[in-house]
């Protein structure tokens, strides 16, 4: 497992540079999916990495509510989570099994589906951003739209998570660090991680 220490208006994908080129190759039509809890930025990430390879984004989260007509926490109060759970499944699965790699950000619970993980390694290259409990806070307080977190207690809820999660998360190929500087920051680390990763990006 590499490491690396180091997100949101969607980027516009242009033509990637040489170093681009050479890891958008290695990748060899494979997928990277970007894991980890609620507010480590995989979204704000994903896109500006997606635009830097000149490959697509695709959010998760973002899929299941346009496939259900409904928003994350209306799935979660209607047909519980169970059921949202094998939405995400099933939706994970249908754009990591297309034609050509993309960049994918994930939901925070998506990569503890054992099912979803062995699709992931199948299709793809896994990203974990990792950030530390006072960043998640600060950036999830901003949000009203975690359904986990609508406890009376959120600290505990997101202690209890992330005892849970990064484990598993923690089996993903790469770790890099999100942490509270400019997306770019975080962004130039998982480039640094992928090449690293990938020996073949290297010119």
């Amino acid at each position: 497992m590499k490491r690396a220490d180091g997100m949101g208006a969607a980027a516009t994908k242009s033509a990637p540079g040489e170093r681009e080129r050479l890891l958008a190759a290695a990748l060899d039509g494979r997928s990277v999916v970007l894991v980890g809890m609620m507010g480590a930025g995989k979204t704000a990430v994903g896109k500006r990495l997606a635009a830097r390879l000149g490959l697509d984004f695709r959010d998760a989260d973002a899929e299941i509510e346009s496939a259900a007509q409904k928003t994350i926490p209306e799935i979660f109060q209607t047909d519980g989570e169970a059921f949202f759970r094998d939405k995400e499944r099933r939706v994970i699965a249908r754009l990591l099994g297309g034609p050509r790699g993309l960049v994918l950000a994930t939901g925070g619970g998506a990569f503890m589906n054992e099912e979803t993980r062995a699709t992931i390694r199948a299709t793809g290259v896994s990203v974990w951003l990792k950030a530390e409990f006072d960043v998640l806070m600060r950036r999830v307080r901003r949000k009203a739209n975690r359904p986990l977190l609508k406890t009376a207690d959120p600290e505990a809820t997101l202690t209890a998570l992330l005892a849970a999660r990064e484990p598993v998360y923690g089996t993903a190929d790469i770790v890099v660090t999100s942490r509270d500087v400019a997306h770019e920051i975080v962004l130039e680390d998982v480039l640094a991680a992928l090449e690293a990763h990938l020996p073949e990006a290297k010119r």
